[in-house]
């Protein structure tokens, strides 16, 4: 046997032990370099995102704070009411993700499966409605109606509904005490927006998926204070979605309750007095257009005038905000946004906008005064007067001679302020107007605080319509083409007036500025424009900023910031000036167009001062004004094609201030039916636990033999919570004096 030496291969042998040596020593090496790139350099960054993945909130909605009248009366509150919810995170670990308990619990709600099923699907750009906007490892609600009988079987049959609850839970309500529904001052709520939710992520009021949000009113205004902050709880969950821990979690605070100044009672008188108003108005034969008058649409405003806080608003048509609450049906959505229901959403008092006839009137008459004329006169008040072969008429043709401004204003005849605008026009150059022309009837307007918004706060307020030569020349740029288009010279009366817009629509004509004067032509004002010129005159001449929001009170009671009224400057008028034309708008009331109105009217103890308006609309019937005041208050109303200002608006206001003050049908005041004899100074009362005294609030009206024993919409002495409250009773259950002057329109503009 022949010996091999091994000294050969021992040196290979080496030499790869050593290269496996070395190789494995950089894999080592390598592994290391990995984790400390991974642990140490990037780590923080790594932690952070694995937390993200694996961190899941469950957000518990705060409780939404009351909006309430100025005696501590919910206007808008929250109920206790049970609601079904659907866990997806406990269906998704059902072999079938939950689809046969869904099903049963389809047939106790008595619900088709897809509607269910629906429900908690979540949403994404190509899911439609009804689907879920939150977070999925939250309960999701399925329905806010379930009965008592529906709950007890849904927990009594636990194991046949794993991942189903059925628990009481705070929903929006809006309880109209005693009827008085004031939803366009409300507002309404629904869900959040990803968009929104993206503009509030740097604020100090970010939006949660889950969150309910204004859309309009006060619950748009005062959002931020009324939502309070919700509750998150953070719960640790693996990458299959299931919870392995709790994290932490922050506890949900309640949002501020908003004390208006709104009182539900005179709410329901207004709301009520003005819906009469138009239904009687309907019932009128209007001898211009040869049918009945369609009083389509009105508002009103109450107003303290010494602060301009609104005591009521009501605008008509209205609409019940229980139909926003836990998701809109498409028919009703429909029903509120459509053409044929008239666009209740809009708050018509200070949404909607007219020409406002003579109750203008008091502006001219300042303008005048400021040009230089003598408030005594005397100016001629014929029965027409002429410009350029046109002719405009006096209110039924009547000539009183020669009259002062404050008599002018009482009779409320036209062509003295026919003759002063016309005068004005003249001195600033008439059809050639000077470089800077005076133009005191149209700056003074704006002095009034016309054509821009008064401030409330309310969102969406409009701005009017002053027709100064800017915006003349601004409105002709805007449509020029079209009137050229459009126009004839020779055609009809539409026709005509594009011609004539077309050649020299940015011109300030004679007859734009006689039609001015007497708040025709293409002025523009809102209800609530109005209500602070004439409060202000009432309270001496400050023009505030009209306000609903009266305190914001914590859900604790312990803390209350007041919302303090604000002024937006003074009317362009002496003292000496005001008090002349108080004196006319109280003789407007005692012996001017209004006195058949407040005939019987204890004007010795309540002095009434007003303003009758009535406006002509091209193509439409004309609109009613009515603008009043006393020492207390400011009551403005108008009515759409409704007719003159104290035949069909009169009627419904003598009857607000009749029940503001008590005033009973013979004159005479009786103290204990006054809802509100001066303005409501003190604030409700929120104590520690979030309870208020709810007052007595009676449905009006109450037959006269009955008023003393009618019960109330919510007993005497019923508390409520921020959370939870009990649900009302009561749910959201003449001669005529006429305009005879020649409807010219526009066409006086041709002059």
């Amino acid at each position: 046997m022949t010996n091999i030496p091994e000294t050969g291969r021992t040196p290979r042998v080496q030499i790869r032990l050593v290269v496996i040596q070395i190789l494995v020593l950089s894999l080592l090496g390598t592994l290391g370099g990995r984790l400390w790139y991974l642990q140490i350099r990037e780590g923080d960054a790594y932690a952070k995102e694995a937390s993200g993945n694996h961190v899941q909130q469950v957000v518990q909605p705060a409780v939404r704070g009351s909006i309430l009248d100025a005696r501590g009366v919910p206007l808008a509150d929250n109920e206790t009411r049970l609601v079904v919810s659907a866990s997806r995170t406990d269906l998704l670990k059902m072999k079938d993700d939950g689809k046969a308990v869904l099903t049963k619990l389809a047939g106790v709600l008595g619900m088709t499966p897809k509607e269910v099923m629906d429900k908690v699907r979540l949403c994404d750009a190509k899911t439609p409605q009804p689907c879920w906007n939150g977070s999925p490892y939250q309960p999701i609600p399925v329905t806010d109606e379930a009965t008592p009988k529906q709950a007890l079987q849904i927990r009594e049959r636990a194991e046949d509904f794993p991942g189903i609850t059925a628990e009481p839970e705070a929903v929006r309500r809006y309880p109209s005490p005693g009827e008085a529904n004031t939803a366009q001052v409300l507002g309404y709520l629904s869900p959040v927006t990803d968009e929104e939710i993206q503009q509030a992520q740097n604020t100090d009021s970010p939006y949660l998926r889950s969150d309910q949000v204004g859309r309009s009113g006060l619950e748009r205004q005062y959002d931020k204070e009324l939502r309070g902050k919700a509750g998150v709880t953070r719960y640790e969950v693996d990458n299959l979605g299931r919870v392995i821990g709790k994290a932490e979690a922050d506890p949900a605070q309640p949002g501020d309750n908003l004390v208006t100044s709104v009182d539900a009672r005179v709410q329901r008188v207004a709301e009520y007095e003005l819906q009469k108003a138009m239904k009687d108005a309907r019932k009128e034969f209007d001898r211009n257009t040869g049918r009945n008058y369609k009083a389509d649409s009105g508002a009103v405003v109450v107003m303290e005038s010494k602060t301009g806080r609104v005591v009521a608003m009501a605008s008509n048509p209205n609409y019940d905000p229980n139909a926003w609450v836990g998701g809109i049906s498409a028919k009703d959505y429909n029903r509120l946004t459509g053409k044929t229901s008239n666009y209740p959403l809009l708050n018509r008092a200070i949404q909607g906008q007219s020409a406002p006839g003579s109750i203008f009137k008091v502006i001219p008459t300042a303008a005048a005064i400021n040009a230089g004329h003598s408030f005594n006169g005397p100016y001629q008040c014929s029965s027409s007067y002429s410009i350029g072969g046109q002719v405009f008429k006096n209110f039924e043709s009547k000539g009183y001679g020669p009259i002062s401004l404050g008599r002018a204003l009482e009779v409320s005849c036209d062509t003295v302020f026919y003759r002063l605008s016309h005068e004005e026009w003249k001195k600033d150059g008439g059809n050639k107007p000077k470089k800077h022309p005076n133009d005191w009837f149209y700056k003074t307007a704006h002095q009034f605080g016309l054509g821009k918004e008064t401030g409330i706060d309310l969102p969406n307020e409009v701005t009017g319509r002053v027709p100064d030569r800017q915006w003349k020349q601004d409105y002709w740029k805007a449509n020029k083409d079209a009137w050229c288009k459009t126009g004839k010279k020779n055609g009809d009366y539409a026709q005509r007036i594009a011609y004539e817009n077309c050649l020299e629509g940015n011109r300030m004509r004679a007859g734009d500025s006689v039609n001015y004067s007497i708040g025709q032509g293409d002025t523009l004002v809102t209800p609530i424009q109005m209500a602070t010129i004439y409060s202000a005159i009432s309270n001496g001449g400050t023009l505030w900023n009209p306000s609903v929001g009266k305190a914001v009170v914590s859900a604790d009671g312990k803390h209350t910031m007041p919302i303090k009224p604000k002024s937006h400057g003074k009317l362009p008028m002496t003292q000496k000036t005001r008090d002349k034309i108080d004196e006319a708008l109280a003789g407007v009331a005692t012996r001017g167009t209004a006195a058949w109105r407040f005939d019987g009217w204890p004007q010795d103890k309540i002095p009434m001062h007003a303003k009758t308006g009535t406006a002509e609309v091209y193509g439409k019937q004309t609109t009613s004004w009515f603008a009043t005041y006393t020492k207390d208050y400011t009551v403005v109303m108008t009515i759409s094609q409704g007719g003159t200002g104290s035949g069909a608006s009169g009627p419904a206001v003598r009857n607000i201030y009749n029940a503001l003050y008590g005033v009973q049908k013979d004159g005479a005041i009786d103290a204990k039916k006054a809802l509100l004899p001066t303005p409501q100074k003190d604030l409700p009362k929120v104590e520690a636990d979030g309870t208020i005294a709810v007052p007595k609030v009676p449905v009006y009206p109450l037959p006269e033999e009955q008023a003393s024993e009618q019960p109330p919409v919510e007993a005497a002495g019923q508390q409520q919570t921020a959370a939870t409250v009990p649900s009302p009773e009561a749910g959201n259950r003449d001669t005529r004096r006429r305009r005879r002057r020649r409807r010219t329109g526009r066409c006086r503009g041709l002059v």
